[in-house]
């Protein structure tokens, strides 16, 4: 299949924002509470949230397309060591998924981020998230750490820490 990778502009928050919506209930439907769900959208895909992370490029999105049918996302930031990026969000949309769609948006981070002199690619992954965690082991990503995420509300993020080294 044939996708498109491009960069978000502050104007795609909206799209990044629906995505994450009609994503996230499939991918964490079974390891979340409905309420936690609802909380960490809230709190992860507001619009402001979303804008302010477009314009200040703490974060840098892209959107995988399909036709001009935006199909996923991805994002990634500057991590505090020398040379370490940090793999923040990467999601595609079910029916996309073993058609390549996170193989391909993957690959577009690791080569972003190769060209601005990173050394090393980390990322947080529920540790419940079987599938996710087979995907970024299967493309070489090596758990080194396990972390419990206060996010608010009493609320847990709990999560392996991966590794790749480019």
């Amino acid at each position: 299949m044939k996708w498109t990778i491009s960069l978000a502009k502050k104007e795609d928050a909206p799209v990044i924002q629906q995505l994450a919506y009609s994503i996230w209930p499939k991918t964490y439907g079974e390891i979340l509470g409905n309420t936690q769900l609802d909380y960490m959208l809230d709190q992860m895909y507001s619009i402001p949230v979303l804008e302010k992370q477009l314009n200040s490029k703490e974060q840098v999105y892209y959107i995988l397309s399909q036709e001009e049918e935006p199909l996923g996302f991805a994002s990634y930031g500057l991590h505090d060591d020398k040379g370490t990026y940090k793999l923040h969000k990467i999601y595609v949309h079910v029916s996309t998924q073993g058609k390549g769609a996170g193989k391909s948006l993957l690959a577009h981070m690791i080569q972003t981020v190769k060209e601005l002199g990173a050394t090393r690619l980390i990322l947080n992954v529920n540790r419940y998230n079987a599938g996710a965690i087979g995907f970024y082991e299967k493309y070489g990503f090596k758990r080194i750490e396990t972390i419990d995420v206060p996010i608010g509300n009493g609320y847990l993020m709990e999560d392996y820490i991966y590794q790749l080294d480019l």
